[in-house]
């Protein structure tokens, strides 16, 4: 078996100053699982499904207090007037390429009316994000399958999660290198509620690369037009602090901020977005109160919530560029990984890793 790469932070390099999970991953979140199914097949298949899971409840009963915001809106996002309008989430979260959108929510329908105590559900509003992973994969196959997300929701769990060339993220491309999956997470100290703020990212965008600040897409000579780098970002933020959905949605733009510290650009064929959701409670389908009775974060302490989406975010497309592998794909198209030890010696040269 190939070895596993080592993340940033093996090299000394830090991001922000809170600290991490015990995994440094969404799934530091508790309760939250992440499955994620790899296609890669022949010489043009380089695609994937990854689906993320708020907790282990039936999600249609037992919805999450969700919000999605749109930081650039070319993209393909399913299920996001629902949320905007009643902040809840009902079905996981899947991730995918373009095309496979559309299957993918039909495989959410599947499994939601298929769960046990949805047998009289006649509405179902599937999420599914995407990035388009056209260079490496042959997109148009269409190739995910509804059985693939089934597979993908099926096998989701806690503990570490795979990064670089996996799921969704098997054939995309990042600041002109290859991209994949990545994850991060803040543990807040008690002093500050001791909430955890787990992201995962799905990366396919570009810009000029800056990591903790050095710029290190322009020493490697690779950045938005020099060459021709455009593409998407799919952040998610799962969080146990109790925000309600306006909170959640201010949430969701301080990760579109750690975008922004990593050189990305939004730019006019990027389809950015952020889905965030609190883990803290559910609201029942059905009830038999005329009230939601929950307590909820106020205003003034959710800045330190703030901080660590931010830097989550960030660490999380690094992690994503750290752990991606050279990968050749549809048509022959070949996209090299991240050079990292230039990048170290670069970072190193700067005071940013040991």
């Amino acid at each position: 078996m190939a070895q596993t790469p080592k993340r940033p932070r093996e090299y000394g390099i830090r991001f922000g100053v809170l600290p991490t999970g015990s995994l440094n991953a969404i799934t530091d979140v508790p309760g939250v699982r992440v499955g994620q199914i790899t296609l890669k097949q022949g010489q043009n298949i380089r695609t994937g499904v990854t689906a993320i899971l708020p907790h282990e409840k039936n999600q249609f009963q037992q919805k999450s207090l969700a919000a999605i915001y749109i930081g650039n809106g070319f993209g393909k996002l399913a299920g996001y007037s629902q949320v905007e309008e009643l902040g809840t989430l009902e079905t996981p979260i899947v991730l995918t390429n373009t095309l496979s959108v559309p299957t993918a929510a039909d495989a959410l329908i599947d499994y939601t009316l298929t769960q046990p105590g949805n047998e009289q559900v006649r509405s179902v509003n599937s999420v599914v994000g995407e990035t388009n992973d056209g260079f490496l994969n042959d997109i148009r196959g269409r190739h995910v399958t509804k059985q693939h997300v089934l597979d993908a929701l099926r096998q989701a769990k806690t503990g570490p999660v795979e990064e670089g060339n996996v799921g969704a993220g098997t054939g995309t491309v990042c600041f002109g290198f290859k991209g994949g999956i990545g994850t991060s997470s803040r543990k807040l100290p008690a002093s500050l509620n001791g909430y955890t703020v787990g992201v995962l990212v799905q990366t396919n965008f570009g810009g000029t690369l800056q990591i903790t600040g050095v710029p290190v897409g322009v020493a490697l000579g690779k950045y938005s037009f020099k060459e021709n780098l455009d593409g998407s970002c799919m952040m998610v933020v799962l969080t146990d602090a109790p925000l309600d959905a306006r909170n959640l949605k201010r949430l969701a733009k301080r990760a579109f901020m750690g975008l922004a510290r990593t050189g990305g650009i939004a730019s006019n064929g990027s389809g950015d977005y952020v889905i965030a959701v609190s883990t803290a409670y559910q609201i029942p389908h059905e009830t038999n109160s005329a009230f939601d009775e929950v307590k909820l974060l106020r205003n003034d302490n959710v800045s330190a919530l703030f901080m660590a989406a931010i830097e989550a975010t960030e660490e999380a497309i690094v992690n994503s560029l750290f752990a991606a592998q050279t990968l050749t794909g549809d048509q022959g198209h070949k996209v090299e990984q991240l050079p990292v030890d230039k990048v170290v010696d670069l970072l190193k040269k700067a005071g940013q890793a040991k």
